[in-house]
């Protein structure tokens, strides 16, 4: 099996350093590049074939949002995943991450483990958004909301009643087996509802689900 290709970075050399040899430890990945800027991360991303970024939020030169915003807007990195890297779960900048195509995020404390479960979680396509990160997701976005942001109902008008239910049980942070338990559906039900909304949204990723609900004003 090729092993997934991983491109760190971050401005701290002692932070990649630290990241290269988690990464380096599991037999699956394999870093393939080190960007101290946004900039150099982007171009990186088209010279490395990188599969995953793990992307720093405050770098010099073009910041962490931008270079997500370049990288996924790019139809030839079409493939490439971003992971943010925070100081703190739920980061001021998390909700701009997702919205800018981020595949999800995770702080710097992690443990090796769970780093190398993260990068593989969203290599395979899926996305890393835990129940306390969208917990905060939320408080951010209805605070945003009560500053005058109109929500956009209309974006959710081609969904079923059932995948809108599903589009709101996800921007909760539930997985595909909680929310079949909370329905008393099969996970598989669940999860060919969850992948209709996608399509029909054009949501990337979970992530991007989420971000989508909250734009539309869907409660969870």
């Amino acid at each position: 099996m090729t092993p997934v290709r991983v491109l760190l970075a971050d401005d701290q050399d002692i932070v990649r350093a630290g990241l290269r040899l988690m990464v380096d430890s599991a037999t699956d990945l394999t870093v393939v590049g080190e960007a101290a800027t946004g900039g150099q991360a982007v171009r990186m991303a088209r010279q490395q074939r990188a599969d995953v970024v793990l992307m720093d939020i405050r770098m010099p030169e073009l910041d962490g949002l931008a270079a997500t915003r370049r990288i996924t807007a790019d139809e030839n990195l079409a493939g490439v995943r971003v992971l943010i890297l925070t100081t703190f779960e739920v980061d001021e900048y998390v909700f701009e991450a997702l919205r800018a195509g981020a595949s999800g995020f995770l702080g710097k404390s992690a443990r090796p483990e769970a780093l190398i479960d993260a990068i593989r979680t969203v290599a395979r396509g899926d996305s890393l958004l835990s129940p306390v990160a969208t917990r905060g997701l939320i408080a951010r976005y209805l605070a945003l909301a009560d500053q005058g942001r109109v929500a956009d109902a209309g974006l959710l008008d081609g969904l079923t009643d059932r995948e809108r239910e599903m589009v709101a049980l996800v921007a909760t942070g539930r997985s595909n087996t909680e929310i079949a338990e909370h329905l008393t559906l099969s996970p598989l039900t669940v999860k060919t509802h969850i992948n209709h909304a996608m399509t029909k949204l054009g949501a990337r990723d979970r992530a991007q689900l989420v971000v989508i609900a909250y734009q539309a004003g869907l409660r969870p």
